[in-house]
């Protein structure tokens, strides 16, 4: 069985070494295949999303190899045929995205039919066990929404943690090797582990920062929806304790984050699947920590939850309490250390400041279902930037800039506000154009508490919820921007000519200021 195992990983490895390189090169000669980067997306250029198809290529391979030399291992693991092929739609779901947005909501459905699928199926988790020698006990009707509650969570917390170069394959690396050791006690894809290990090895020779390809959605679900049907699988042989809790150990963090995030938007008014740029890695990049020390620092934290799940694979169930007390201390000691989790622990404060937020959220949602909708009724692209500027002036900006084509439109209000912030903003590499977005720093105290402005002020802008704020006007001009993509995408799609300015007016790009009494379009401001 050592034999097989180096085999695996082998195979595997030089699977992923051989295709990547294939797919990078099919990338450079159709770009058209690519999906544009979205406003969240931190790089600017195009990076190909095709990490999972190699993953998908090793994947087969491997089994293939396991069924000519280990078919007594197929033939061990019931409904393996079944946990394929659900792992493979998955990755289809996933994949469809990475070639033309899906949306939440589509992606989710389709996620939900097929975790129900496979469950119908008779994969499914049927017992929950109890520590301290208590036993397990059936869950009977349950079972389905559990399943379905489990495979889907997995799936998307890997998608969620794959936000930096080199994060998510290698946590799932890690996770590999923990499903590897539970299969060995089992019996259950024990070598395909092996031989998925080896694979994300190769992949993250390319995927470690900088990365020169990307697991996309498609990698992502289809390494979740594994390592969820693996440890079912593995749960049906008696371990129920190791296989469904082991892997919930080593993603500790990203169970942690994922909690932050729901919960962070959920308070501010935004819907729970959009992305953001403000999970844990996000956080401390924004730090000054390069890409490369977020990524080792990570794994190296989550290596030692591996060997907090490696304890609860090899340890009964009595040392339960110990290991999660053990993930605990060291999530507050991380906690502690980061000016930025500090925050958390103001409960009243962060209450307080995301609450004030949700009105202006709802607002500024609304105006960006507006625009949208606008983009399909002008023919006109200067009236669509019109209406951009009403939505802009609306949320308290005072100024905004759009570079297309070699062509600007800009707008300011009239008056000397001060210092500035400053967000930019390239939509779909340039393809709809750069925005700058400016809001004047608050010159009086600004009320922690209430997230408004002094009241004693004079304050000239019009949101209630002060636009000057770091955190509001960080959300706001994302929300912004992502209105005029939606918008820009529908317009070409309605009217079918070039997205571009007129070149011939750039000359007018300050009439707007100059009619209002401004002397510039975009005067001289900080960033922030």
């Amino acid at each position: 069985m050592g034999t097989l195992v180096v085999i695996s990983i082998v195979l595997g490895f030089v699977t992923t070494l051989w295709m990547i390189p294939r797919l990078l090169r099919v990338c450079v000669a159709r770009p058209w295949l690519q999906r544009s980067t979205d406003c969240h997306h931190g790089q600017q250029e195009a990076i190909p999303r095709w990490g999972g198809l190699a993953l998908v290529v090793a994947f087969i391979v491997v089994e293939t190899f396991v069924s000519l030399f280990a078919p007594e291992e197929r033939a061990h693991t019931p409904g393996r045929n079944i946990v394929l092929a659900g792992a493979l739609a998955m990755f289809g779901v996933g994949f469809c995205d990475d070639l033309r947005p899906l949306g939440a909501k589509r992606k989710l459905l389709g996620q939900i039919v097929i975790a129900a699928v496979v469950c119908w199926c008779g994969i499914k988790i049927e017992f929950v066990s109890i520590p301290f020698g208590i036993g397990s006990f059936p869950l009977g009707g349950w079972a389905i929404l559990v399943t379905i509650f489990w495979l889907v969570g997995m799936t998307n917390l890997i998608n969620l943690i794959d936000g930096m170069d080199g994060l998510a394959g290698g946590i799932c690396l890690m996770l590999m090797v923990l499903i590897a050791v539970v299969g060995h006690h089992c019996g259950n894809f024990e070598l395909l582990a092996c031989g998925m290990a080896g694979a994300l090895a190769g992949f993250l020779r390319f995927n470690f920062p900088p990365a020169r390809i990307y697991l996309g959605d498609g990698g992502a679900y289809f390494l979740g929806s594994q390592i969820g049907l693996f440890s079912i699988v593995n749960s049906h042989k008696g371990a129920i304790f190791a296989s469904l809790v082991a892997p919930l150990f080593v993603l500790a963090l990203p169970i942690v984050d994922a909690a932050l995030a729901v919960l962070r938007r959920g308070l501010r008014g935004l819907p729970i699947f959009r992305p953001d740029r403000k999970h844990i890695h996000h956080r401390l990049s924004s730090m000054g920590f390069s890409g490369r020390q977020v990524v080792v620092w990570i794994h190296a934290l989550t290596l030692g939850f591996l060997l907090v799940g490696l304890a609860a694979v090899w340890s009964p169930g009595d040392w339960l309490p110990v290991m999660v007390g053990t993930v605990t201390i060291i999530l507050l000691i991380c906690a502690g250390v980061f000016p930025f989790s500090r925050r958390w622990f103001a409960v009243g404060q962060v209450l307080a400041n995301s609450l004030g937020m949700r009105r202006q959220t709802q607002y500024a949602l609304c105006l960006k279902q507006w625009l949208e909708l606008e983009g399909g009724r002008h023919k006109a692209l200067e009236n669509l930037w019109s209406d951009f500027v009403f939505a802009a002036r609306r949320l308290g900006f005072v100024a905004v800039r759009l570079r297309l084509n070699e062509a600007e439109r800009a707008w300011q209000q009239p008056g000397n506000f001060g210092p500035m912030r400053l967000a930019r903003y390239e939509m779909q590499n340039g393809r709809f154009g750069i925005l700058e977005f400016q809001v004047p720093v608050c010159p009086k105290e600004f009320s922690r508490r209430e997230n408004t402005c002094d009241p004693n002020s004079k304050c000239e802008l019009l949101s209630k919820c002060c636009p000057s704020d770091p955190r509001v006007f960080e959300t706001m001009s994302e929300l912004l921007a992502e209105s005029w993509t939606k918008a820009a995408v529908r317009w070409r799609k309605c009217n079918k000519v070039p997205f571009k300015l007129d070149g011939s007016e750039a000359s007018r790009q300050t009439v707007d200021c100059v009619e209002a009494g401004g002397e510039e379009c975009i005067g001289k401001g900080e960033t922030g």
